[in-house]
């Protein structure tokens, strides 16, 4: 659904799924200066919103999903992962209860499939799920989303605005994944850092979970999550996907990639979880030095080994 902040004067729409929403307005950079001030907001009304209502809606999230939300309060937001049988993510949900319902929203063009998972786990419980994307919108800071009435987002023309871009760069800045930039279909939520932020450890039982308890208290994910700080001196970002490679090897994938207004091209990928920690790559063809998001450690507690700085196993 195309944001009518589009029609604002130097609005550039963004590409792939967020073609929907600014990419920037015009000055990329006083926007991410403005966003990170918390001085503007961006649209990301490209966003989908479920809505779940009914007595039982908590519990029955609770049940369902990888974060415990039985005792969410009104107003406090969360994040949960809808996991498939092997413990890969398949939705990751960012949600608030108003205390009459919780509203979620997600990736864009993900909604139907989620409503229709929900619809069929209703079974005899008290709850009603509903697409409510047509009527409420997302807009954000780096740290806060608000949902809006679709309607009043023309309320926003003339106001501090920052593109997508902006915010995307934040985001990366901060280590934080997005679904399908940064996860592919075989992403469990220890390779990118999801646990803790949308996975609860102790909680009851829910599909999945025997794959993260597993890879938690025995073992490691097989691959991690960095941060890359790439060369300044190229003029491409490299492209969602393109091959990691390190000593001649493919070892992952580039996710995201952004220009950040102090750190200068930055991006995040998902390596093996063997590549040595100091280890030089280069990400579609860009030098690129990695940052540690999710240690070669992550999961069973033991130190790194000290021959991951050295070679690949």
């Amino acid at each position: 659904m195309r944001s009518p902040l589009l029609d604002l004067p130097g609005a550039v729409p963004a590409d792939g799924p967020d073609a929907d929403v600014a990419a920037h307005y015009g000055d990329l950079f006083a926007e991410q200066r403005a966003l990170a001030k918390g001085e503007a907001v961006v649209d990301r009304s490209n966003r989908e919103v479920v809505r779940v209502s009914g007595v039982d809606r908590l519990k029955w999230l609770n049940d369902l999903t990888s974060q415990k939300l039985d005792t969410l309060a009104p107003g406090q937001w969360a994040q949960t992962l809808l996991l498939d049988l092997q413990g890969r993510v398949e939705h990751h949900l960012t949600l608030i209860d108003d205390g009459e319902a919780v509203l979620a929203h997600v990736e864009p063009g993900t909604s139907a499939s989620l409503i229709d998972y929900l619809d069929r786990m209703r079974f005899m419980l008290r709850v009603e799920v509903s697409d409510m994307s047509g009527e409420l919108a997302v807009l954000s800071t780096p740290d806060e989303d608000v949902l809006v009435p679709r309607a009043e987002l023309s309320d926003h023309l003339g106001k501090p605005l920052a593109g997508l871009w902006a915010y995307e760069a934040l985001r990366i800045e901060r280590h934080r994944p997005r679904l399908g930039f940064d996860t592919d279909h075989k992403t469990i939520p220890h390779e990118v850092g999801w646990i803790g932020a949308a996975v609860h450890l102790s909680k009851g039982c829910y599909r999945g979970q025997e794959t993260v308890a597993r890879v938690h208290n025995l073992g490691h994910p097989p691959r991690r999550l960095v941060f890359l700080h790439l060369d300044g001196s190229v003029d491409t970002l490299p492209v969602h996907g393109a091959p990691v490679i390190f000593e001649s090897q493919e070892v992952g994938t580039v996710g995201s990639a952004a220009r950040h207004h102090e750190l200068g091209p930055i991006g995040l990928a998902v390596i093996k979880r063997t590549v040595p920690v100091d280890a030089p790559l280069l990400a579609g063809g860009v030098a690129a030095s990695q940052e540690v998001i999710v240690p070669p450690d992550a999961g069973r507690n033991v130190s790194i080994d000290p021959s991951l700085r050295r070679r690949i196993r």
